[in-house]
């Protein structure tokens, strides 16, 4: 145990069943059904109320930029914390009430500004904007202080059984994966504003009402899920070392050095994991819309841009396919991690299956355009594209699985080892992630237009990166010391 780290009273007390693991991993539902409704959703609002596009480039951007710090502060405050209520779960209630009422802002923004005294004859309702960007950023700050203890709080659960970590990071996955379905399918639904016909008012039109719906029932979801798995499950009794209390900034500098190699290396696999992941994460409906369908959102033939839609619609199906995998394949994660001989070499493999499905994109497009070029004008793409398409998106679900638990759990069991917080580790790692979240929006568009245009040179980019990846994780990543 690494010096001023954090020790639990009872270092050898019993591990918690897998059903108390499930429970805590259900939260992970309710944010991602938050998240689903944000990807599907928000763009359209942001523009009813009247937000310039760079202005929203900005907005999506930030998230990434608090979470570089957000995270580590909160995971290092929630491995030192000393309460009657625990050390993470005082984070998770106050990140799940910040959510709720960040969730309120959003939803009711036009409302609030109607109320202010926007004036809604003019594009931007400024009052709107400001209370819409407010619940915004507090969302950012807030979803970091669930999830990382989240996690941290199922490492603590485990008690050092490296077998439980990665089964309780294949059910966050799981979770992960329901959320995404229900939050695709309740956002699809346009008549939902029927069931609160009050949501319906003169400064919000029927897109608006439904998506208040769609908000409130996430806060439902949330506050059920969190309610149920902190009053159910007890946290692990833990007390801190006081023996040689450190300033706070030599408390941060000796917990980053009790890392340890392995998770530094953990780190640099998981970075290149992203940038391989986000411009297909980023761009994939865009790419179905644009090169699948044949699509121009900015022409003025209108036509084209009903093409364009439709592909987004086909892009919005194959998500769908995919949150099922992702469902699916995050249970066999275990059976899988031990039939190939650990969780690292699973991810490894999955790496190879991500690089192929990134590259099958410049195969399936090519099939599409030459279709075109002999198809009538304005048809959309032959059956075999489509189902190409499909297949991908399915496919993608697989090395998604492993990507959304194995690193996380990985990151405990390092962190297990080398003596570290549980709950700093789960901030570095994250760093990982956002890092790569900030990078690859900045050079897709260049990288693109270097060679031609479109969504593929990004996507075969990701392609060469997840391969590469793939070989590092097999040969670089030190394996954790067996233990269950």
């Amino acid at each position: 145990m690494g010096e001023n780290q954090v020790q639990y009273e009872e270092t050898n007390g019993p591990e918690s069943p897998l059903w108390k693991l499930f429970l805590v991993s259900s939260i992970a539902a309710g944010m991602q059904f938050g998240w689903a409704l944000q990807l599907s959703l928000l763009t359209p609002y942001v523009r009813l109320l009247g937000i310039p596009h760079q202005w929203s480039s900005i907005i999506w951007l930030c998230g990434p930029m608090y979470g570089m710090v957000v995270q580590l502060i909160v995971g290092f405050m929630s491995d030192r914390l000393v309460s009657r209520f625990g050390r993470r779960k005082p984070f998770i209630v106050t990140g799940t009430t910040l959510i709720c009422l960040a969730v309120l802002l959003i939803g009711f923004a036009a409302d609030i500004g109607y109320k202010m005294g926007d004036n809604f004859n003019l594009k931007t309702k400024q009052m709107a904007v400001a209370f819409f960007v407010t619940g915004f950023r507090i969302l950012d700050i807030a979803g970091y202080m669930v999830m990382g203890p989240a996690r941290a709080l199922l490492a603590d659960l485990s008690r050092h059984n490296h077998r439980k970590m990665r089964i309780a990071n294949a059910f966050f996955s799981f979770f992960m994966a329901v959320g995404n379905i229900l939050g695709y399918t309740v956002g699809s639904y346009n008549k939902l504003y029927k069931l609160l016909p009050f949501t319906l008012t003169k400064e919000c039109d029927t897109y608006c009402a439904n998506l208040k719906i769609c908000l409130l029932i996430n806060i439902i979801i949330l506050i059920v899920l969190v309610g149920i798995a902190l009053n159910v499950v007890p946290e692990p009794h833990f007390t801190k070392n006081t023996d040689h209390e450190d300033p706070f900034v030599l408390q941060v500098k000796l917990t980053f050095r009790n890392l340890g190699r392995p998770m530094w290396l953990l780190f640099l696999v998981t970075a290149l994991n992203w940038i391989a992941w986000f411009p297909f994460l980023l761009f994939d409906t865009d790419w179905v819309g644009k090169e699948i369908y044949g699509g121009d959102p900015t022409s003025k033939d209108t036509s084209m841009g009903k093409i364009y839609d439709n592909g987004l619609r086909v892009g919005s199906l194959g998500l769908m396919l995919n949150s099922g995998v992702l469902g699916l394949m995050s249970l066999a994660i275990d059976p899988l991690s031990k039939w190939l001989g650990g969780a690292r070499k699973l991810w490894g493999v999955v790496n190879f299956v991500l690089a192929a499905a990134l590259a099958l994109t410049a195969l399936v497009t090519k099939v599409a355009e030459k279709a075109r070029k002999t198809a009538p004008p304005y048809a959309p793409p032959d059956h075999g594209a489509k189902a190409g398409v499909l297949a991908i998106f399915a496919a993608m679900g697989i090395p998604l699985a492993v990507t959304f638990s194995i690193p996380f759990a990985l990151a405990s069991i390092f962190s297990s080892e080398s003596g570290s917080g549980h709950g700093i580790s789960q901030g570095v790692l994250n760093l990982a992630i956002v890092i790569p979240q900030i990078f690859v929006p900045l050079i897709s568009g260049p990288w693109d237009q270097l060679f031609g245009g479109g969504n593929l040179p990004a996507f075969l980019l990701g392609a060469v990166v997840a391969f590469i990846d793939g070989i590092l994780v097999l040969t670089v990543l030190p394996p954790p010391s067996s233990n269950t």
